[in-house]
Formats: C-alpha cells, sequence, structure tokens
C-alpha cells in the first residue's frame, strides 16, 4: 500500500480545509444539542442539513421510531425522539461504506457548559467538542475530500448522524442494523482515546429498569399491613450486586433506587435501575439468566416485579474481520506517519450495533481528545486534519481495492 498521486491529492484538499473543520465543529458544540432537549437537536440538525447538502448525495432527515421509559414511578412512558440525517451516494455501486456518527451530546439545557474556550495547552474544551461534533467534522472532511477521487464511483457511502446515542439508541437503532446488514465497512467517528489508541474489542452493554410494586399502609398504626417496596427494591439490588466477580469480564452496576414518599408510609413503589456489561454473548446470555432467576420471585409476599429494558448493545469481539481491517487502518495510518494502535473497551457505541448487524467496523475515527461527558472534555485541534486524512485514504484505498472490503464484509458473515 502506498499513496497515489490521486490519493495525494484528496489529502491535500483535506489539509487545504484544516481550519474550516475545527471551525464548523466549534460552532455546533455551541448550540446544546442533549439527548433530551428537541429544540437544540432540530437546530443542530438544520446545521448539519445544511452543511451535508454541499455533498453531490441525497440528503434526508428520517423519522426515528419512538421508545419507551420508566418513570421514577413506575409508570411506563411513550418517548419521542429527533430525526435522523441520512446522507446517500451511490448506493448502486458495488462497494458500500457506513458512516455514521451523533448529534446529541450528554449536556442537558441547563447545564451550565455551553461553550467552546482554547485552554492555554491550545486545547479545545467544550460540550460535544470531541464526543462528537468534533467527529462528525472529521466524517464530512473526509469525504469532501474523498469526492475529489476519480476512482470514487467504484464506492458508494451512507452516512446515518443519530440524535439518541448518548441514551442507547433506543429510537435509531433499527436504522444502524438495516445499514450495517447492506454495508460491506463501516466507519464510526467516537473520539479515539486521549493517546490517539482506537477501540478494539467492545463489551455488550444492557440497561434494565425492575419495578417493584407493593402496599401502602401507616407505618405506625399498620406497619404489617403494608409490603415496603423500597425494602424489597433494596434486598434484590444486593443480590444482582452480588452478581459481581461471579463470571470473568461481566460486571453489574445497580445505579439507582426510586420511588416512596413520605417517612410515616409504607412505600408502595419502587424502580431499581442497573446496567451490565458483558464480553462475548455468551456471558450475555449467562447474565440474563441470572436475572430472569432473581426477579421471577418477589423477596418477600406481597410484591410483585416487572422488568424493563435489555441489551441494547451486543458484544463486538475482535473477530477475523475486525483484525483483518484493523491492520489495514494501521497500514494506511503508517503512510501518514500515525501510529495506529487499538485496545480493549468496556465502552459502547453504534458500532457494537453494526458489528451486531454484519459490519465490520471501525468506531473511533474521530478527533483525539478525552474527559467526554465532564466539563472538561477537550480536544486536540490538529487531530481534526490529522483523522479526516486517515479516513480519507482509508475510503480511497478502499476504492482501490488494496482495502478489500467484499471480503471483510465475507469473514464477518463467517462468523455470525
Amino acid at each position: 500500500m502506498r499513496i497515489l498521486e490521486a490519493d495525494q491529492a484528496v489529502l491535500d484538499h483535506v489539509a487545504a480545509r484544516a481550519d474550516a473543520l475545527t471551525a464548523r465543529a466549534v460552532a455546533w458544540a455551541e448550540v446544546n444539542s442533549g439527548s433530551k432537549n428537541g429544540q437544540g437537536l432540530n437546530r443542530v440538525l438544520d446545521l448539519l442539513e445544511t452543511q451535508a447538502k454541499t455533498l453531490p448525495a441525497v440528503v434526508e432527515r428520517i423519522p426515528t421510531a419512538g421508545s419507551t421509559t420508566v418513570a421514577d414511578d413506575g409508570s411506563v412512558r411513550a418517548e419521542a425522539h429527533a430525526d435522523a440525517l441520512k446522507i446517500t451516494a451511490r448506493p448502486e455501486a458495488p462497494i458500500q461504506v457506513v458512516l455514521t456518527g451523533h448529534y446529541d451530546t450528554v449536556f442537558p439545557v441547563e447545564s451550565a457548559f455551553q461553550r467552546v474556550v482554547t485552554r492555554p495547552d491550545g486545547a479545545l474544551n467544550g460540550p460535544g467538542i470531541a464526543d462528537m461534533k468534533g467527529g462528525i467534522s472529521v466524517l464530512l472532511g473526509a469525504l469532501e475530500a474523498f469526492e475529489t477521487h476519480p476512482e470514487r464511483h467504484r464506492v458508494g457511502w451512507t452516512v446515518l448522524l443519530s440524535p439518541d446515542e448518548e441514551i442507547g439508541s433506543p429510537a435509531s437503532a433499527p436504522l444502524l442494523a438495516e445499514l450495517g446488514a447492506r454495508g460491506h465497512v463501516g466507519l464510526t467517528y467516537e473520539p479515539s482515546l486521549p493517546d490517539g489508541t482506537l477501540a478494539g474489542a467492545r463489551k455488550g452493554s444492557g440497561n434494565f429498569h425492575l419495578t417493584v410494586t407493593g402496599k401502602a399502609a401507616h407505618a405506625g398504626r399498620a406497619f404489617d399491613e403494608g409490603r415496603n417496596a423500597i425494602a424489597g427494591a433494596a434486598m434484590i439490588a444486593a443480590a444482582l450486586h452480588a452478581l459481581n466477580g461471579q463470571r470473568e469480564g461481566v460486571s453489574v452496576n445497580v445505579a439507582k433506587i426510586s420511588g416512596g414518599g413520605p417517612l410515616n408510609v409504607v412505600a408502595d413503589n419502587a424502580v431499581v435501575r442497573w446496567n451490565v456489561r458483558v464480553p462475548d454473548q455468551a456471558a450475555s446470555d449467562w447474565i440474563v439468566e441470572q436475572i430472569d432467576r432473581l426477579v421471577a420471585t418477589p423477596p418477600f409476599e406481597g410484591l410483585s416485579l416487572h422488568l424493563h429494558g435489555g441489551f441494547t448493545r451486543p458484544p463486538k469481539p475482535m473477530d477475523a474481520a475486525q483484525t483483518e481491517l484493523f491492520e489495514a487502518v494501521r497500514r494506511a495510518g503508517v503512510l501518514l506517519n500515525q501510529s495506529i494502535a487499538w485496545k480493549s473497551s468496556g465502552g459502547v457505541c453504534e458500532g457494537n450495533n453494526l458489528h451486531a448487524a454484519g459490519l465490520p467496523n471501525i468506531d473511533t475515527l474521530g478527533v483525539i481528545g478525552g474527559d467526554i461527558h465532564s466539563d472538561q472534555e477537550y480536544a486536540w485541534p490538529a487531530s481534526f486534519a490529522e483523522r479526516a486524512r486517515l479516513s480519507a485514504l482509508i475510503l480511497c484505498k478502499i476504492a482501490s481495492g488494496e482495502i478489500d472490503a467484499a471480503r471483510l464484509k465475507a469473514l464477518r458473515l463467517e462468523s455470525l
């Protein structure tokens, strides 16, 4: 693999627009788009749509499915989500690349963290500048450059920008599954690890919510007539926590117990919420079995239990397709004097969903940064063009066949 003259022209296209890659990400990051901020999500979607329309592609807003959420009182409520943005070029091409990102952030509309500033060391500090409005700018920058390549006709591509990744992709998961099944290779633009390392194998993740219903009673006059849902929830939470250490790589994080009321009333409602992480499908099956066993019988008489939720991100192991794809990306990085390494991560993202649908993918091709999901979130400005050049070269090498996308897809299907 080497950089050809046509490839170099693509790389130069990125370099000439380095400042613009950073500037537009800063502008997008300064519009709050927390996952539940519908107005802010629509404002960012307008900005992204305007930028996307500069590409020679079909740009469309895709309505997302609704989802349900369990409130603290145990009621199940319907929840609407913003549209996804789909950008499609050459769907008839023999090789199809799927590029994904999300435009929601973890920062709610009332967050004090709303602006991007430059730190004394030169890093940009702002909400979503790394995770992942910077990544979206890198994604689009790579495509803008690739569309000048003479062999671009050999590759079709579809971009999906979703509004709900930070809450587990409840609405966009079907769209990701559809694209993953149709594509040959996936590129996703979560930030890399702080040292530039990519995420390799990823654990799977599941979010669970258990409603516990008891019987209210006066805590003094009729305590024995009540059935305390909070006490039952606490017992279940302890049993869930005790699952930790029973199987390697499996963790159970009991995150919240809500419900109850005045101190002189036996609590008649509670909700227990927890997250699990698993390294593979066998571990996923095991933890589901353990959870089902725990909730099959209430911890004491008079309670009723109802389980909600499940796995939103399947495990993403380093199978043969993933290993070969990572090696190809590493070799592309060498040509750019970029040292590409990877390591396993307990974190999850859309790459899990794409892999489960049969798509080999690299899911940390965004900017280099860190401290995401906090008000210390940062990204290095130089990494915007650096990472866009890497993705642009990957696309060039897919077009030339030096990265054999059809073979990668076949390898992935063999392991399903």
